[in-house]
């Protein structure tokens, strides 16, 4: 039997939809001061603009990856795709408030439907010889978008492109998302899971009041104040989700085709591996938002400003990124427990600096942060393909929207608890706006480091070496299986 070939361009093609979900939850946040003064809403308006896409995206991303499973991976990135796309264009040609916060709702729904199909795409398409260079890239495309949003998003409302000020952040979507849809059309087989019959709705329902409300007072909880309804939220999910998993068990018990089956959380590689990615994007994306907030607010510069201020570490963990995809597959999870350590030691950099009373400037924090994107790039990208190493293909779709899911849940996670350690520290009347955002800083990197130091116990909890991901799975994962017609 020959070889199989990876096909690359495919890879291209979904890798390049992941980028733009993601890109498009960070290039907004520099937008909203515009936003807001373009269109004279209140806080709590532009609040729903921001959190509105993260919301849909992190609720329905496990359907979207059964909906691939069901009717086609290329057929739901397309719909993805295209309702991304179109929204963009309201997005763009919004001129209130209730519109635009309607068209980021679906723009969330389009990225929920796109990027399952990123990760389940690669786990079938892509051979176990190239699969962990496949998921380097990947981690590598997501590290590099949350960036990039601060630098692109400065960079086109500098510019003032056409006169149309903040509305450029979504009129780019359109030419790149038309061009990949078209490109995916051509170059993006069309693969379904083997034994995938109908969608489990009542399932679908529970799973998406659990992720609403977890995801929904994470999201809302800090800038609200933390009032009573947001613990009511988070508890009340606990008993949904116990719904959720007695409904499952009926489902499977009685041979029929559940949203989630439940026994995929006894594969230890993917259960341990959804709890690391969860600290590992508890840490990562709240950092950045911090960060930025200090670099903003307390040395007063500008969005592009903070934005090259990320460009070194970017570089990091792009370099780093690519030497774990041929680091992993000779020496397994020592890569792994080598960057945990070194993200870990990274956060705790930035504290001892600044506590020890160096001066919050970007000379001092660049060196440690190129230290943590240095950890993040050998953790982080691998971890992504351990979490699906030994999925077999009729749970590709649901366990690439399980993995989303965590990581959308572990960024609002983040910035709930990160968050609230930073801005309970950051007392600008007091200590003056750079002492203040240093010393918050700072207070933020010890409790990133403690979560860094959790996510290291869990990489040396993981068991064997990441090189057993090529031990025995089914001949047709890694080949597309075509869809059946109706």
């Amino acid at each position: 039997m020959s070889a199989v070939t990876t096909p690359w361009r495919a890879v291209a093609v979904v890798l390049a939809g992941a980028f733009m979900a993601v890109l498009d939850a960070f290039i907004v946040i520099v937008a909203g001061p515009s936003i807001q003064a373009d269109l004279h809403i209140g806080d709590g308006a532009l609040q729903w603009v921001l959190a509105g896409y993260q919301l849909t995206y992190a609720v329905l991303l496990i359907t979207g990856g059964r909906l691939g499973d069901l009717h086609g991976r290329r057929r739901v990135f397309l719909i993805g795709m295209g309702a991304f796309t179109l929204s963009s264009v309201v997005c763009a040609m919004a001129d209130g408030a209730a519109t635009l916060i309607a068209a980021r709702l679906v723009q969330g729904l389009g990225a929920a439907l796109m990027l399952p199909q990123v990760y389940a795409s690669l786990t079938v398409l892509v051979p176990d010889r190239d699969r962990h260079r496949a998921f380097g890239v990947l981690g590598m495309v997501l590290g590099l978008a949350a960036v990039a949003g601060q630098v692109v998003g400065g960079l086109l409302i500098g510019s003032d492109v056409l006169s149309s000020g903040w509305r450029s952040v979504f009129w780019i979507n359109v030419p790149i998302g038309l061009v990949m849809m078209g490109l995916a059309v051509r170059w993006l087989p069309e693969s379904t899971a083997p034994r995938a019959r109908r969608l489990d709705l009542p399932g679908v329902a529970l799973l998406s009041a659990t992720l609403a409300l977890v995801a929904f007072p994470l999201i809302q909880g800090r800038q609200a104040g933390w009032p009573g309804w947001v613990w009511v939220c988070l508890a009340a999910s606990l008993p949904v989700l116990g719904a959720f998993v007695v409904l499952e068990r009926r489902i499977a018990a009685r041979g029929g085709d559940p949203l989630v089956r439940i026994g995929l959380f006894r594969t230890r590689s993917f259960s341990v591996g959804l709890v690391l990615v969860l600290l590992l994007y508890t840490v990562v994306t709240s950092y950045y938002l911090v960060l930025s907030v200090s670099l903003q607010d307390g040395l007063g510069m500008s969005a592009l400003g903070a934005g090259l201020v990320y460009t070194p570490s970017a570089v990091a963990f792009f370099l780093f990124s690519l030497l774990a995809s041929r680091l992993v597959p000779v020496h397994g999870n020592r890569v792994l427990k080598v960057g945990a350590i070194v993200l870990t030691l990274g956060y705790a950099a930035t504290a001892v600096l600044l506590l020890g009373g160096a001066p919050f400037t970007p000379a001092v924090v660049i060196p440690t942060l190129v230290l943590q994107s240095a950890g993040g790039g050998l953790v982080i990208t691998p971890s992504l393909n351990t979490v699906l190493s030994r999925i077999s293909p009729d749970d590709a779709g649901v366990a690439s929207g399980a993995l989303s899911t965590v990581q959308q849940i572990g960024g609002a996670l983040g910035v709930a608890v990160i968050g609230a350690v930073f801005f309970a520290a950051f007392d600008p009347a007091t200590h003056g706006r750079a002492n203040a955002a240093g010393h918050a800083l700072a207070a933020a990197s010890l409790a990133t480091c403690a979560v860094g130091a959790a996510a290291t116990l869990l990489v040396f909890l993981l068991r064997g070496s990441s090189r057993t991901a090529k031990a025995p799975r089914p001949a047709q994962a890694s080949e597309p299986v075509p869809a059946q017609k109706p």
